[in-house]
């Protein structure tokens, strides 16, 4: 059941030091590739990175919360296109979390990586810095990087009692009947 694979998803930042198989890897890009889009428009696409030497950059991108990436055995790095539609941002974040579930569902770890809105240094943001390293066309923005491997260990899920249900309104904001 889906609310199985959500109570068992965890952000995994340690990989096991193996591949990922392409026949797994062909379903996760299958799943991403059926993500939802706006009218359809699907602006985004997917850089799929296994060259440890390009990762390894790729985790430099920003000072905080990439370098665990040098050790993950795959990258999927998450790109759209704005001018396809006005939503490329939701779309992009859309397909990120469905990379993150079937990788989940697939006995994999991952993480998510947000480049959108965040700097390599003073004078290059973390998503030029990603282009730049993958080399791509001037009308892409990265949105984010997906860690993806075997997950050197496996945490506990949230225990239901973490929820925040104090978050939920009924009918009117503040309302909790």
């Amino acid at each position: 059941m889906f609310i199985d694979l959500l109570r068992s998803r965890r952000s995994i930042r340690k990989f096991e030091d193996r591949p990922v198989e392409a026949e797994k890897l062909d379903l996760i890009l299958e799943a991403v590739l059926r993500s939802p889009s706006s009218r359809g428009f699907n602006p985004w696409e997917f850089v799929v990175v296994t060259d440890p030497a390009i990762i390894k950059r790729l985790s430099t991108a920003k000072p905080h919360g990439a370098s665990f990436l040098a050790n993950a055995p795959l990258a999927i790095v998450v790109c759209a296109d704005p001018g396809k539609s006005d939503v490329w941002v939701e779309d992009a974040a859309i397909a990120a979390i469905i990379l993150h579930l079937a990788a989940t569902d697939l006995g994999l770890g991952s993480c998510w990586i947000q480049l959108r809105k965040r700097d390599y240094d003073d004078s290059t943001t973390a998503g030029e810095f990603a282009a730049d390293a993958l080399g791509l066309p001037d009308k892409l923005v990265v949105s984010a990087i997906m860690a993806i491997g075997y997950p050197a260990r496996q945490p506990s899920p949230h225990p239901k009692a973490s929820l925040q249900v104090d978050k939920v309104s009924v009918n009117r904001y503040g309302n909790k009947e």
